[in-house]
């Protein structure tokens, strides 16, 4: 079976052709850009961390690992898990991009969403 093309990308940069389907995972709107801007296809605000988790971690690299656990245990939860559901829809279906307004989207919920996607 071959991987899925998962990419994590953040909401700033132009769209590519070989994006897919473009969602932004994070809870609150980017700033400074204008929907039209985005070119989303969705967005799943419901899946990003909570606000106790995001403060926690606070985009330090040094406790990525911990966040990555910690976020991995909170996507069982109903809500969360539904929406990880849609995404493997997604996926499955073609090329999906994970948007983020995160300065290192390499170090983002989005990274830890695409880690879950690709190994699904």
């Amino acid at each position: 079976m071959s991987k899925r093309q998962v990419h994590v990308r953040r909401v700033y940069d132009a769209p590519e052709s070989a994006d897919g389907s473009r969602v932004l995972v994070d809870r609150l709107w980017p700033r400074g850009l204008s929907k039209d801007r985005a070119h989303l296809d969705d967005w799943l605000k419901q899946i990003s961390p909570s606000t106790e988790l995001r403060k926690w971690y606070a985009h330090d690299p040094d406790r990525y690992g911990e966040f990555a656990k910690r976020y991995r245990a909170e996507l069982e939860e109903p809500e969360r898990a539904e929406a990880l559901d849609h995404l493997r829809a997604l996926a499955k279906k073609g090329p999906l991009t994970l948007l983020t307004a995160t300065k290192r989207s390499d170090i983002s919920e989005a990274a830890v969403l695409a880690d879950l996607l690709r190994s699904s």
